[in-house]
């Protein structure tokens, strides 16, 4: 049950008008990311702007003690267009808070890079964490992905092509799939158009809309069996991409790979980042319970 000072959030929240052009959108996740990053938890260390090699960094959250530490390689929103580790870095501070050694990965936004950029650059990061975990005490044998919105799309594509190219090194354990999108052209046709300028941002222009359908994109269409590894899905009843994450949990149902679906009760889309919210605390929990099981 939601309480007073919540459900005035949420109205107030509603009721904020919404950048559909790419300036506005970075101006607006820059202007809340202060708000987003307040009250920090304590972690063992923060490095900033690793490189994982030329045009690619990450932050690197490291959990208090010694270790080894599962790792988590995250995956921001911000609808491939905008965000960084630094909009997202409390989200990955809490990861490390709960001891996953966090990789907050700063891949390339379109439309500067369209695809398959970012996710070259996700499916490289995933790699590199394995080799390179240990330089923070990090278990590189325990990995895994995961990442909101947009990330969530990148994980789940990831995820898919690493099993496609046969990857032999050291396989992630785990995936996290928040509100993100899986079936790009299901989503357009709901959308109303809404997410158009983002997915032909991404995609390219030249390649939008022939291409919604490839599996890298869309990678609903990739789950098979052994194709991801056990994931948990979550979002909200007042997310729009509510419908994604149904059906990506089913695609992981008909495929036999074990998953779990959290679904929170008149949540909105990025409520993981609003810890004035109970649920907000609540998919972290039941988050990293399962990585903890999973690992």
């Amino acid at each position: 049950m939601l309480t007073d000072s919540e459900r005035e959030f949420l109205k107030a929240l509603a009721s904020a008008p919404i950048p559909s052009d790419i300036p506005g959108l970075r101006s607006a996740m820059e202007m809340f990311t202060p708000m987003m990053n307040q009250d920090l938890p304590e972690i063992g260390a923060l490095h900033e702007n690793v490189e994982l090699r030329p045009g690619v960094r990450a932050d690197v959250a490291v959990p208090k003690g010694s270790g080894p530490f599962p790792v988590v390689v995250y995956l921001h929103g911000g609808g491939w267009v905008a965000g960084s580790p630094k909009t997202h870095r409390k989200l990955g501070m809490q990861f490390a808070e709960a001891g996953f050694l966090t990789i907050n990965v700063d891949y390339r936004l379109a439309p500067e890079n369209p695809f398959p950029a970012g996710l070259d650059d996700c499916v490289f990061a995933i790699k590199w964490a394995a080799d390179n975990a240990r330089r923070w005490n990090g278990d590189g044998a325990r990995i895994a992905v995961g990442g909101d919105s947009a990330g969530g799309n990148l994980t789940a594509a990831s995820l898919t092509a690493l099993a496609a190219e046969g990857y032999a090194g050291a396989k992630p354990r785990a995936g996290v799939l928040i509100y993100g999108v899986y079936d790009f052209p299901a989503t357009i046709a709901r959308s109303a158009g809404e997410i158009d300028g983002m997915a032909k941002a991404y995609v390219g222009s030249s390649n939008f809309p022939a291409m919604l359908d490839d599996p890298r994109i869309s990678p609903i269409r990739a789950i098979r069996p052994g194709a991801m590894p056990p994931s948990i899905v979550v979002c909200g009843t007042a997310d729009p991409l509510l419908p994604e994450s149904h059906a990506v949990a089913d695609a992981l149902k008909r495929a036999d790979i074990r998953h779990e679906l959290h679904v929170f009760d008149e949540m909105p889309h990025g409520f993981l980042q609003m810890t004035l919210l109970s649920a907000c605390g609540e998919a972290q929990r039941k988050i990293f319970d399962f990585l903890r099981r999973t690992l």
